[in-house]
């Protein structure tokens, strides 16, 4: 599927502006539109009474005026739309992207992203330590990046793989990679008990499973450079005590962390999954979550 638009929640925070830029970036790399959203909540602040809406509204737009000025001037010529969105911001921002998308110029599977800023105010409060945040990412049918950490010098993508079901997500840290002319770094982890090694029967399951990880990632280390070919790929399979730990060490020196979505079946598809979570909680880069196949 083509990579389409890019849409960016803004609410005026620093967090919000960060994530603005770096989406304006990107927009731009694609040779894509980029959307803006400020997601004012309408539906609430009109039942609050008439002048409360129209003051909500005034200042949505202000926002998005500012917003839109600096996503021009860090990629001028860029195509920029604003929408101040009636529903909170997690619904607002999954409807913009699907709106969007169907009206992206040319290329009729376009596929958005959505990006995020780390923190922010208003309906953006509580992104990654409650609701919002965790919500766009482990609904969104696209891939969703979370901007993190702080503007240090980084090079290198890395993508977080343990089957081909991450097909999808090694495709995106690719093409991500090939746009910002940076290496592709495959990471495959895994992990078991510190006893196992004394226990024959369990090793040999270990072992088992181990080689068939290391199978898989040379399979997609394949695939990526057979449709990339003049992309450096690197690819790294290590036993580690914990994969979020791995991948959270791995982004000081990214500045793209890619990971599957691996949906926790019980949440009915309201989160990301145990690895995913901690990885947009703790790492020091942008991190970007892709549905798996």
């Amino acid at each position: 599927m083509a990579e389409g638009p890019v849409v960016v929640g803004t609410d005026g925070s620093s967090g919000a502006a960060r994530a603005v830029l770096w989406a304006a970036q990107e927009a731009a790399l694609r040779h894509q539109p980029l959307h803006i959203v400020c997601a004012a909540d309408l539906d609430l602040a009109e039942r609050l009474g008439a002048d409360t809406a129209r003051r909500v509204r005034e200042a949505a737009r202000s926002l998005l005026a500012e917003a839109a000025s600096a996503a021009s001037a860090r990629a001028p010529g860029l195509a920029v739309s604003t929408e101040v969105g009636r529903e909170p911001a997690a619904d607002a921002l999954l409807r913009a992207a699907a709106a969007t998308a169907a009206r992206a110029p040319g290329v009729s599977t376009a596929e958005p992203t959505v990006v995020l800023g780390s923190r922010g105010l208003g309906g953006f409060a509580t992104l990654l330590t409650g609701s919002t945040g965790l919500a766009v990412a482990g609904q969104a049918g696209c891939p969703v990046v979370v901007v993190r950490g702080t503007e240090l010098p980084a090079s290198g993508v890395v993508v977080g793989v343990r089957d081909e079901e991450d097909l999808g997500a090694v495709r995106f840290a690719a093409e991500t990679a090939r746009r910002r002319k940076a290496v592709l770094r495959l990471l495959s982890t895994w992990t078991y008990l510190q006893y196992v090694g004394t226990m024959a029967p369990l090793a040999d399951v270990v072992r088992v499973a181990v080689e068939a990880e290391a199978a898989a990632s040379t399979r997609l280390l394949g695939s990526v450079r057979e449709e990339f070919p003049d992309l450096e790929v690197t690819e790294e399979v290590v036993r580690v005590p914990s994969p979020a730990g791995e991948l959270v060490a791995a982004s000081l020196r990214a500045e793209l962390v890619v990971v599957g979505a691996r949906r926790t079946a019980h949440h009915l598809g309201r989160g990301p999954g145990r690895v995913t979570h901690a990885v947009l909680q703790h790492a020091h880069c942008p991190v970007a979550v892709v549905p798996r196949a």
